[in-house]
């Protein structure tokens, strides 16, 4: 017989040489695995959008409103998704470092910069998806100093990174979804759909950005 702590202790019968199971010493918390540690970080990505992220939110809807159709909206999301993993992961492993108070402002800008574009422009032009992948490029560092707060796990690092990124993911296309449903369905192919819908949601968002980089900035 053999018995193992002061509390709740296991007990169990050996014989003919077995061995007990592992067992971990007392306050000893059993590592997680890399499938666990995914699943973990993938609702901490979401929520970081989805009800977190206005900022990302009006970004991924101020391309949406200037998008031709389905096709060019994609290349847009993803230009912009492959842009924030970059330095989302070089933020994350510490190889840049931009301080919020830089990345925040221009974040900011970003906005308000697609959100002037829809209002001036009424078609995608081809340097689009550029400038989308540059404003990526700084998202992606917001990414990275919010998943600082949380922490990495050092063992587990590429799984949270991988899980982290992805519930970004759903959570853009939650978004994307969204929008669709509620004005891109019904009223996309109207005549009056980009003066009535897609400028005034374009200049409502481009004053909330601007707004965002004089709080950001001055306040």
């Amino acid at each position: 017989m053999r018995q193992i702590g002061p509390e709740n202790g296991l007990t169990e019968y050996l014989e003919n040489g077995a061995l007990s199971q592992e067992m971990l010493r007392l306050g000893a918390v059993e590592p997680k695995t890399a499938w666990e540690t995914f699943f973990e970080y993938i609702p901490i990505g979401f929520d970081h959008i989805i009800p977190k992220g206005l900022d990302h939110i009006l970004f991924v809807l101020g391309l949406f409103f200037l998008a031709a159709g389905f096709r060019a909206l994609i290349w847009q999301i993803s230009a912009f998704t492959v842009a924030h993993t970059i330095t989302l992961a070089a933020g994350a492993l510490g190889w840049v470092v931009v301080t919020p108070s830089v990345v925040e402002p221009l974040i900011a800008a970003s906005i308000v910069f697609i959100a002037v574009e829809n209002v001036l422009s009424n078609r995608l032009h081809t340097w689009r998806p550029l400038v989308v992948f540059c404003f990526g490029l700084l998202h992606g560092l917001g990414f990275a100093s919010v998943l600082g707060e949380f922490g990495l796990p050092r063992d587990q690092f590429i799984p949270a990174l991988i899980g982290f990124n992805l519930g970004v993911e759903f959570g853009q296309i939650v978004v994307i979804i969204i929008a669709f449903l509620l004005v891109g369905v019904a009223f996309r192919k109207r005549a009056w759909y980009r003066g009535r819908i897609a400028i005034p949601a374009s200049m409502m968002i481009g004053l909330i950005g601007a707004w965002w980089f004089f709080e950001r900035v001055f306040l």
